[in-house]
C-alpha cells in the first residue's frame, strides 16, 4: 500500500465557484453548496478511476455491479432478474440491456428457477465467476490506492460522516 501522507486542502474547483457566488450573491450561505459540490466532484472523479479498472476487464460499471451482486449472493451465484434490479436500484429496461450484454459475452446465463417453473434465474457462468473474482480483487486494490493518501483517522472520520449523511438521505429526512 502507498505511504500515508497529509493532504492539506488547496483551493479547488469548488472554491472557484464559491468565490463567484460570493461576488455575485454575498447574501447566500454557501457552506452546504461547498459540501455538496465537493461530494459531487469527488464522486465523478472516483467513478472515472473505478471505470478504468472495470474497463481493463471489458466491463462497464453497471455490468461489474450485476456480476458482483451475483457473486456476493453466494453459490450458485444466481438471482431472479427482479431481485437484481431491485438490489442495484435500476430500471428493468436498464437491467435487461446489461443482462443481454453479459449473456452474449458468456458471463451470465439464464437458468430455470427450481422454486418457480414459470421463471428463470440469472447465474454467473464459470467464465463469469472467474472474471468477476479477478475484477473484484483489482477493484478493491484500486479503491485502496484511491484512499491511500488519507491518514487512517481522517479516513475513519470521513466514513463515519458519510454513513451519517447516507442514513439521513435514505430515511428521506432532514
Amino acid at each position: 500500500m502507498a505511504r500515508q501522507r497529509d493532504t492539506a486542502p488547496r483551493p479547488d474547483a469548488v472554491d472557484a465557484i464559491l468565490d463567484q457566488w460570493r461576488r455575485e450573491r454575498p447574501d447566500l450561505v454557501l457552506g452546504p453548496m461547498a459540501t455538496i459540490g465537493r461530494l459531487k466532484r469527488c464522486s465523478a472523479l472516483v467513478q472515472r478511476r473505478l471505470d478504468e479498472t472495470f474497463s481493463a476487464f471489458g466491463l462497464s460499471g453497471g455490468e461489474f455491479d450485476v456480476m458482483a451482486t451475483l457473486r456476493r449472493s453466494g453459490r450458485p451465484y444466481s438471482l431472479a432478474p427482479t431481485a437484481l434490479f431491485s438490489a442495484l436500484m435500476v430500471t428493468s429496461g436498464t437491467m435487461t440491456h446489461r443482462l443481454q450484454r453479459l449473456e452474449s459475452a458468456g458471463l451470465v446465463q439464464r437458468v430455470p428457477n427450481p422454486d418457480d417453473a414459470r421463471s428463470l434465474l440469472v447465474q454467473l457462468t464459470p467464465q463469469g465467476l472467474e472474471l468477476i473474482d479477478r475484477a473484484v480483487q483489482a477493484h478493491v486494490e484500486n479503491e485502496a490506492r484511491i484512499l491511500a493518501p488519507l491518514k487512517p483517522a481522517a479516513l475513519a472520520a470521513l466514513d463515519e460522516s458519510l454513513a451519517r449523511l447516507l442514513a439521513v438521505l435514505e430515511n428521506g429526512g432532514d
